[in-house]
């Protein structure tokens, strides 16, 4: 071999070297950079999964029932009759001839729940619980129809006739006195009973509270 054609061999090899050498760093880059994508794309398919998986706070919880503000549970409806009586009075003794009367039968209804303003909501997301706990119960409304109302010997006075002040505060005493009677009827216990059933059944709705117990009490 003639020594400008050796010379031109070594200047080959090196040459065809460089480049598969090149090659080789190329596609180990290349891999590399296959690899990072390929992790960030499970990384973001990992976190996108995590952001997609229900949250349960004390706060979001309590916000929903909150936004409900009063629950009625019980509706009290009843029929009744009274009778208004008045006499004028003077220093302690009662005047001759001056008796005004009514008697009036009325149809009420009163309505009882919770105040939902109130809730307390407590999340141990170790203990997998959702404590939740309500105001006492209480009457929310009494109504007392106009058209129900039916008056029955009425007796008018001329030395102290009725007044309307008569029927207003006579329609106030008998929604207390009723009030009373259905509270010992067993009104707001009912309605503590029936406000626990419905706050339940309305949380068990939400898909993410069906790995939570739910004491409410």
């Amino acid at each position: 071999m003639r020594r400008d054609e050796l010379e031109a061999g070594l200047e080959i090899a090196p040459k065809k070297m460089r480049l598969k050498t090149k090659l080789l760093i190329g596609a180990a880059a290349l891999a590399v950079l296959c690899t990072a994508a390929l992790a960030a794309f499970l990384y973001g398919m990992a976190a996108g999964s995590r952001e997609e998986e229900p949250v349960v706070t004390s706060d979001l919880l309590g916000e929903q029932l909150r936004s409900a503000q009063e629950l009625v549970t019980v509706a009290y409806y009843y029929t009744n009759m009274g009778r208004f009586e008045n006499q004028v009075h003077f220093y302690g003794w009662k005047v001759p001839f001056t008796t005004k009367s009514f008697i009036i039968s009325y149809d009420g209804v009163i309505k009882a729940g919770v105040d939902l303003t109130a809730v307390s909501v407590q999340v141990d997301e170790a203990a997998k619980t959702v404590a939740v706990t309500l105001p006492e119960s209480r009457i929310l409304s009494h109504e007392i129809p106009e058209d129900s109302l039916e008056v029955f010997d009425e007796n008018d006075n001329i030395f102290n006739p009725i007044t309307i002040e008569d029927y207003a505060g006579f329609t106030k005493d008998q929604k207390e006195a009723m009030e009373l009677r259905a509270a010992e009827n067993g009104l707001l216990t009912s309605a503590e009973e029936k406000a626990r059933t419905t706050v339940e059944s309305f949380l068990r709705l939400l898909p993410e509270m069906e790995a939570y117990t739910l004491p409410i009490q």
